[in-house]
């Protein structure tokens, strides 16, 4: 039995565009929003957070910050690409009705000084079990 409504949890998903080039390019900005956003959304860090530097790669991707949280509700990431003004997260929790999407969004805005945002919302597990497989 499925319940259309009930699932495990929320990804989000931000793209910031137009951002500012010194703040994507701050190593110590990247670790502050890894450490503060998880107390913000009322989320528990189990793991880091780590921030580290990727070299330039392929044509598309001039190089950048890159950072994670491991959060007992899942995960928090982070890349900045400082050359292109852009900067990629990731919010993903289990606690899929409290998280407050717009506080979210703003907080990734206002970090780096972002003129527009793509928003996107998946809901993950749409078929997890409401009860474990053993009965417990």
């Amino acid at each position: 039995m499925t319940n259309s409504t009930y699932h495990f949890g929320v990804h989000l998903t931000i793209d910031g565009y137009g951002g500012n080039p010194e703040k994507l390019n701050d190593k110590e900005l990247v670790l502050k929003c890894l450490t503060e956003l998880p107390e913000k959304i009322e989320t528990k860090i189990i793991g880091g957070p780590e921030v580290y530097f990727a070299q330039e790669g392929k044509s598309k991707d001039p190089g950048g910050w890159s950072g994670f949280v491991v959060i007992a509700e899942s995960h928090i990431s982070i890349h900045t690409f400082p050359k292109r003004c852009f900067v990629s997260a990731d919010v993903y929790t289990c606690n899929a009705e409290g998280l407050d999407q717009a506080l979210v969004t703003d907080y990734f805005k206002n970090a780096f000084d972002l003129a527009d945002v793509e928003v996107n919302v998946i809901k993950r597990g749409t078929r997890y079990p409401s009860c474990n497989i053993d009965g417990a």
